[in-house]
């Protein structure tokens, strides 16, 4: 969590919108660490998913806060603060895999984590190498595909946006997205087909690949 947030105490009652009206009309500070305190996970899962790499992610998880105080007083009365903030987001995350692409960079991968000993019940060493393989393999999957079909997938089947409201924060058509997800989810299941057909515990699935067949 961030130290500002750690600062404040929660305030659960106010909506993301009122909290935004106070840091633009007194700079509250209070408003904006619940602001932070709600959104910084969301926003660094979106970050890391978009640019595969960890740090980076984290980093452009806080600059994406800092361009929102920046930026506070353009945010719009009647407007959902939400859409802005994946717009900011995604901006900043458009222009760093440019940036990688530029300098012939491959993204980081994340950082193993040993993690505690094996408890009752835990997967197994070798299972869990297994869903550590496959995992890497679907996230090399979704760094593969174009930016503009990654940032669908991420809102819709990662953070749970409706088709809607992906339109909105993307500012394009309803249909457009419903056409990239499904081009998406086709490259997807086009890549991930081998370990899908591996696996002995998942059940046949229908003809064309669908969320629950390549998100794993």
């Amino acid at each position: 969590m961030s130290w500002l947030a750690t600062l404040f105490p929660s305030r659960s009652g106010v909506t993301d919108e009122q909290a935004m009206w106070r840091v633009q009309r007194h700079d509250d500070p209070e408003a904006f660490a619940e602001v932070v305190r709600r959104w910084e996970e969301p926003v660094r899962r979106l970050c890391i998913r978009m640019t595969g790499d960890v740090q980076g992610g984290e980093d452009l998880a806080q600059e994406t806060f800092v361009r929102v105080f920046a930026n506070r007083h353009r945010f719009q009365p009647g407007r959902r603060f939400s859409t802005w903030l994946w717009r900011i987001a995604l901006n900043l995350c458009h222009d760093e895999v440019r940036r990688i692409v530029r300098r012939g960079e491959c993204p980081l991968e994340e950082e193993a984590d040993d993690g505690p000993a094996l408890a009752a019940g835990e997967p197994a060493p070798d299972e869990r190498l297994l869903g550590q393989e496959r995992a890497e393999l679907v996230r090399d999957a979704l760094l593969r595909l174009p930016e503009t079909h990654r940032a669908v997938i991420v809102l819709r089947d990662y953070e749970g946006l409706k088709l809607r409201e992906i339109a909105a924060v993307l500012d394009i058509p309803e249909g457009t997205v419903k056409s990239r997800l499904a081009d998406a989810l086709t490259q997807l299941g086009r890549r991930l087909k081998p370990i899908l057909k591996d696996d002995p515990e998942r059940p046949a699935q229908p003809a064309g690949p669908t969320k629950e067949s390549v998100l794993l």
